[in-house]
This record gives C-alpha cells, sequence and structure tokens, in this order.
C-alpha cells in the first residue's frame, strides 16, 4: 500500500469521525417531549461566541462576559438556590456550545436581536472622567453644568452601571433652552400659587431646602431625595405634578421651532465659570405665607384646561409629526407594520408600541386614560413641570417617580420571600382594582385593565365563543432538509422549527395557566359599581409575595404607570409588560432581553404564552395519554420554551439589581437638577465645565479617596480603575453614608 493510499484511508476515517459525531450532536440536539409540560427545547443556536454553560442554578450571575462591578449593600445579593451546585464559572471560556435545532418562531430572532443591541450598549460605557467629558460635549454640543466633577465622582462611589445614559434628561430639557431663563424661573415662581391646578413647589435656597408648598407624600419624598445632593445646587423653585396624569402638550410644530433655536444656540466657549449665577431674580418669594402673594410681581398664563373624561387623542395628536398615523390617513395594518413582527404581530419596536403618534388612532377607546381619565389639565405651552411619566407626546420634565423610592410593602421587593424558579407556578398572575379612567355602564368594556381580565378568563372566553390566533408549529414542515455543512457527504441537516398562525379556542388553557382577576371596584359612577355585579367575581387580595409564586408576572397600567414594574424586573419570575407610558428607566431595559413586551391590544398575549408555557400535544404522540391543553385539536401543538423564559428572568433581575436601585435614582435626579440649574441660570450659554477631565485621572485610577478611606494603587471598588482588576480586602465593606463622600 503506497503512501497516497495511506493518505486516503486518514481521510475517510477523518470525515467518517466527523459524520458521527455530527450526526450524535443532530440527535441530542432534537427536542423530546418527556411529561405533560415538561418539554425543554435545545439551546438555540448562538450568534455570539462560545460562552460557559451557566449552572443548572438558576440564581447564579453571569453577566455574559462583562467585568461586573461590586455588589452595593443597598442591595440585596441574589442568593443561589443549591449552594451544592457550582457557585463559579468553568475557568476556559472556550467550551463548545453543541448544536441546536433552529427555531423558527419570530421570538427566537427576537431575543438574539435584543442581545445585540444591549451588547452594543455595554459595548459603549465611558470608562473615565474624560471619555465621558468627551461624549457629552460630542451628543450635546455643550459643555457639562456646573458641578458635573462632583456628580461624576457620587456617580462612580454608587457604582452607577452606564454613566452617560442620561439622554432622557437632555430631551427634556432641549426645548427649554430656547426660552429666556427668566421666563422659565417666573412660571416656576407661581404655578403652585393655585391649588386646584394640581402642582407642588420644591424651593432651593443657599443649599437647603427652605420651603415646600402645597406637599403631600410624594413631594417629602422627592425632597428626602434631592437634600441628599441639594449643597451642589444653585437656588430654584421645583414645580412637580400631583396629579396622576402628566400635563404639557406642545403641538408639534412650535416645539420644531424650539429644538431648531436650541441646536442654534449650542456653543463651547474655551473657557467657562464653573459655578452657577447667585442672587438672580424671579424666584418664589418664600417669605410670603402660603395664602399670601406679591400681586406686583410677574406672571405668565400657563393656560391650563381641563379635558377629563374626554378623547386625549383630540389634543395629544397636535403633538405629533404630520405624516405620523395620528395625523394622517395611514391604515391600522400599516402602523401596526411599523412596530409588529408580520407573522404573529408580536411587538418588536417596543418604543412605538407606546407611541400615541403610531398606535393611538388603533387604541384611542382601548386604554382608560385615553377616553375616560379622571383628571386631565393640560397646556399646549412649554412650562417647567415636573412629573413621574409621561406619553411619548407631552413636554413635562421627567423624573423618577417618588413609589420607587419611597418603601411600601405593596411595591416593596423583598428578596428572602421570593422563590426558586423551579419552585413556581406555571401560571400567569395579575391583581388589582378597577382604576384606569372613570368608568360607567356604557363605557368600561375597552378599558385596558377590564380587557386584560376578561381576555385571560377561560369561562367567559369558553362563553363568549371567542377564538384566538396563535403561532404553533408546523407539523408538515417537520422533518425537511435544511442546510447542512456537510450535505456533499449526504449526512442530514437539522431542520428548524417552523409555526404558522392557527386559531384555537383558549379557554381550557386560560382555566390552567391564568390567574388574573380584579380584587374590588374603584372609580365608576355610580361609587358602588353594579354593573360589574353579574361580569366579575372578586379576587383575594394578594400581595406581592404571593405574586411571586407564580412564573409570569404581567403588568398594566392603572390610572398612570404601575408602581410594581421594578419589583417585578428584580424579582426571580419573568416579567411582560404593556404600557403607554414612559419612565425614567426606559433607555436602561431591553425588551426581549430583560422583560417581555406586550401590544395594548394585548392580540399577542397568548401566542406570548403559548411560546414559554407550551400549548398541546407533539405530532405522532397518545393524545389520551398527555396533559393536552388543546381541547381536542390533535395537530395544535407549541412546544414550551422553559429555558428561555428563565433566562430572560434571570438577565432581567440581574439587569435590575445593576441599573434600578436607589442609588441610580438618587444619581439620576442629582444630574437632572444639575442640568435643569444651568437652563435656569441667566448666564447659561457661558457656565459649565470646560476642562478635558485630566484632573480626575488620579480619582478614575482609584488613587484619590475621600477623607478617611485612605488607600492608594487600587481601587476601593475593586475594580481596578472602575473597569477591571479584583476586589481588595476593603471593598465589601458597605458605605452607610448617604450624602457625597
Amino acid at each position: 500500500m503506497g503512501r497516497i493510499e495511506i493518505g486516503k484511508r486518514r481521510i475517510y476515517i477523518l470525515v467518517a469521525a466527523c459524520a458521527a459525531t455530527f450526526l450524535l450532536y443532530n440527535l441530542l440536539s432534537y427536542s423530546s417531549y418527556n411529561e405533560g409540560l415538561g418539554y425543554s427545547p435545545g439551546k438555540q443556536a448562538s450568534i455570539h461566541p462560545p460562552e460557559p454553560t451557566i449552572p443548572e442554578n438558576e440564581d447564579y450571575e453571569w453577566d455574559d462576559r462583562l467585568p461586573p462591578l461590586p455588589e452595593t449593600p443597598a442591595v440585596a445579593p441574589i442568593e443561589h438556590e443549591d449552594q451544592a451546585e457550582p457557585t463559579s464559572l468553568p475557568s476556559t471560556q472556550t467550551t463548545p456550545t453543541p448544536v441546536a435545532r433552529p427555531d423558527g418562531h419570530p421570538i427566537a430572532a427576537l431575543m438574539k436581536e435584543a442581545d445585540v443591541r444591549w451588547r452594543e450598549y455595554e459595548g459603549s460605557r465611558s470608562e473615565t472622567f474624560r471619555q465621558t467629558v468627551e461624549k457629552y460635549r460630542t451628543k450635546y454640543g455643550r459643555h457639562p453644568p456646573p458641578g458635573f466633577k462632583e456628580w461624576y465622582m457620587h456617580a462612580r462611589r454608587k457604582n452607577v452601571w452606564n454613566i452617560d445614559d442620561f439622554d432622557h434628561i437632555m430631551d427634556d430639557l432641549r426645548p427649554f433652552w430656547a426660552i429666556e431663563p427668566k421666563i422659565i424661573r417666573t412660571h416656576a415662581a407661581h404655578l403652585w400659587e393655585n391649588p386646584d391646578h394640581g402642582v407642588a413647589g420644591i424651593h432651593v435656597r443657599n443649599k437647603t431646602i427652605a420651603k415646600v408648598q402645597n406637599g403631600s407624600w410624594r413631594s417629602e419624598t422627592m425632597e428626602e431625595v434631592i437634600n441628599i445632593f441639594v449643597e451642589y445646587l444653585p437656588d430654584m423653585d421645583i414645580m412637580m405634578n400631583r396629579l396622576d396624569q402628566p400635563r404639557l402638550l406642545v403641538p408639534w410644530e412650535d416645539l420644531q421651532k424650539l429644538l431648531e433655536t436650541e441646536h442654534d444656540t449650542r456653543v463651547m466657549p474655551p473657557e467657562v465659570d464653573y459655578n452657577f449665577t447667585s442672587g438672580q431674580d424671579r424666584l418664589t418669594n418664600i417669605g410670603l405665607e402660603p395664602d399670601q402673594f406679591d400681586e406686583s410681581e410677574e406672571r405668565y398664563d400657563a393656560e391650563w384646561f381641563g379635558y377629563p373624561g374626554k378623547q386625549y387623542m383630540d389634543i395629544a395628536s397636535k403633538a405629533c409629526p404630520p405624516e405620523s398615523p395620528a395625523r394622517s390617513n395611514m391604515s391600522i395594518a400599516q402602523a401596526d407594520a411599523m412596530y409588529k413582527e408580520p407573522s404573529a404581530g408580536i411587538v418588536s419596536n417596543f418604543n412605538l408600541s407606546s407611541d400615541l403618534c403610531t398606535v393611538g388612532p388603533t387604541i384611542h377607546n382601548l386604554h382608560g386614560m385615553l377616553y375616560s381619565a379622571s383628571s386631565i389639565l393640560a397646556s399646549h405651552k412649554l412650562v417647567p413641570i415636573f412629573s413621574e411619566c409621561k406619553v411619548n407626546v407631552n413636554n413635562d420634565i421627567m423624573f423618577p417617580a417618588n413609589m420607587y423610592w419611597k418603601h411600601d410593602d405593596r411595591y416593596d421587593y423583598m428578596p428572602n420571600e421570593d422563590v426558586p424558579w423551579r419552585e413556581k407556578a406555571d401560571t400567569m398572575i395579575w391583581r388589582g382594582v378597577t382604576s384606569g379612567g372613570v368608568q360607567i355602564e356604557t363605557n368600561w368594556q375597552t378599558m385596558h385593565r377590564q380587557r386584560l381580565v376578561q381576555l385571560m378568563n377561560g369561562t367567559h372566553m369558553t362563553l363568549e365563543n371567542q377564538n384566538v390566533t396563535v403561532l404553533t408549529q408546523d407539523p408538515s414542515k417537520d422533518g425537511q432538509q435544511g442546510f447542512s455543512p456537510f450535505a456533499d457527504l449526504g449526512l442530514p441537516s437539522t431542520p428548524p422549527a417552523t409555526y404558522h398562525n392557527t386559531t384555537i379556542s383558549p379557554g381550557a388553557f386560560a382555566d390552567k395557566v391564568s390567574d388574573i382577576g380584579f380584587v374590588e371596584a374603584w372609580g365608576c359612577i355610580p361609587g358602588e359599581c353594579p354593573f360589574y355585579n353579574d361580569v366579575f367575581s372578586w379576587k383575594p387580595q394578594t400581595s406581592l409575595t404571593q405574586q411571586f409564586r407564580s412564573k409570569y408576572l404581567i403588568d398594566v397600567d392603572g390610572h398612570s404607570f404601575s408602581g410594581r414594574w421594578h419589583a417585578f424586573l428584580l424579582s426571580k419570575s419573568l416579567g411582560f409588560k404593556a404600557t403607554i407610558f414612559r419612565e425614567w428607566h426606559d433607555s436602561r431595559l431591553f425588551p426581549w432581553r430583560h422583560f417581555v413586551p406586550v401590544d395594548n391590544r394585548y392580540d399577542d398575549l397568548y401566542s406570548l404564552l403559548t411560546y414559554f408555557v407550551g400549548y398541546g400535544n407533539p405530532p405522532n404522540r397518545d393524545t389520551a395519554a398527555s396533559d393536552s391543553l388543546s381541547e381536542g385539536s390533535e395537530d395544535v401543538f407549541v412546544p414550551p420554551h422553559q429555558e428561555e423564559a428563565k433566562r430572560l428572568a434571570r438577565q432581567g433581575r440581574e439587569w435590575a439589581n445593576k441599573v434600578l436601585r436607589r442609588d441610580d435614582i438618587e444619581v439620576y435626579m442629582f444630574r437632572l437638577l444639575l442640568e435643569y440649574g444651568r437652563i435656569i441660570d441667566d448666564n447659561r450659554d457661558r457656565i459649565g465645565y470646560s476642562g478635558d477631565g485630566s484632573e480626575l485621572d488620579r480619582f478614575d485610577a482609584g488613587e484619590e479617596f475621600a477623607e478617611g478611606e485612605g488607600a492608594t494603587g487600587t481601587s476601593r471598588w475593586g475594580i481596578g480603575g472602575w473597569f477591571g482588576g479584583a476586589a481588595g480586602p476593603e471593598d465589601s465593606k458597605p458605605n452607610h453614608g448617604v450624602g457625597i463622600s
């Protein structure tokens, strides 16, 4: 036998070995249905480099190979469910991921796309003060405001994860650059004077909160936050909205003029003063009694008008672009295509799903605030009013909701009262009252909370003979050949799991997986809500702790935003979210990586639930021996995706522990009021920070410490200049101070 023949034999052996290995992986990657809803699909092929396998303990913290910042003592650590399981990652990160059967469901693609966006976000973070300052000037065309160095150091000491993510603040304040500072101050000095206008006034003088007008628990909470950093603020009057609903609706054409002026007036002088201007006029005279006013002072009319119980889109559409669905003849199908995945109507653009310019014409009669709001006191003028939330067309200055800061047993997450994923019921839970708008006998049926409760009530769906459309696995495509890198060798490929739209009767499925209902009626005319007597059966009150016994938590609006959302994200359950409201944290959360977005019509909800929970029986399985939820339809099947659900829940929980802490709220408010302080300064174009950031090089390297923390060479945050290195022995010591130290 010659050399060439020996070489051929080795090649044949090599090819055979590769083929055998590929076949083995293919066999292992095909999913099998074991018991009822115990189906567990193989891992999907990753678009990212191979990563080490996450231990079975779903509470293991895994940050996708990004170096973690140290835990903040104020946030309860994520505990391991089973200490007997490994608590450290494998020593190598080159372990290959087994070949998995591709999943043709659109949710699989949406999760991958979300991972890409999140990684891009993570990779863009500034690591030093130099980089932060440079990025600020590049993005906003201005120098940072006075106090920026102190804010930066405070944020770093609080372990803020992304030092650049404050665009919400800048977007809210941009149009105010087109208004003279003294006019803004004059508005702020007097907006609180009429108690019927629903405005509280918080007045900062000489680096302290000197007075609060029309106070409530909301203003008290806001005052508590501001007191942490008030020594760095100039004198200012902060006007806080006391109503649940947002206030300002500046017409689109007027807003564009304001934004053009802001852009044209951007300047960055080589030298600016790093101090706010002192002794400015047009501030509230805090020496007067609450019911006393200096009539000689100039005032501007905010032009408030009431609009409760009316079609909100009639006044909101004026704030939309002319070409948007809200102001054009665009069809519902065309508007849906802008933010929904086409095959199943699943939300692919969460931002547009809550954009009233896009969805307003579709849901104008499907959300309580949009046609039966309890209190709308609005203005088409731009005035400086701070609100906890808003819809996209509002021009309020948004700040973190007080409920997220205030300790309240109804909304606080208690990690010791949560349970591991494997101990949670395979159900979706929601509890609440019939809020969301003023309800009368002829209008309640289309309100957002009422629609949710009826949609997820199996008895109602069965009695009303209502069907829904879901994406189900297509058995006719099962086993078809797809692309194979070994096709030339005659080896089979791994066919993708394909799906198609199927109409089902969801009654039995809803009875099994839904625990959604009202606990009481509230907000009706007449007050006893008699029209609900033959409609709803009231469910018992449940605490957040009890709700965490379910795997799936859906969060929907009430009169305004929902105060439960932070707790849901911090929990070991998976959050689903439907809303029309914007909040301070929106840019930090990535739908399909940290939570599941839901359309405000809920027409995608059954497709979402059947994807994660599973539905029906796989092809060729004895339906009599299985726990079928398909009500006799043997060819309707959706395999459960429990691993995907658990992964999303874990990712959301880990991320919330990094970016939704009380520390993050504090830092956001600090930055917001520094930026606002400059907006109202008569010398706003000549104040700020004009340096290159080099004076904080030592701080960024961890060599500069506050008094009493003496150490050199290693950051007290244990990350060797913030973003690398191991924690030192001092790093685990909590910092209990609430001030800037």
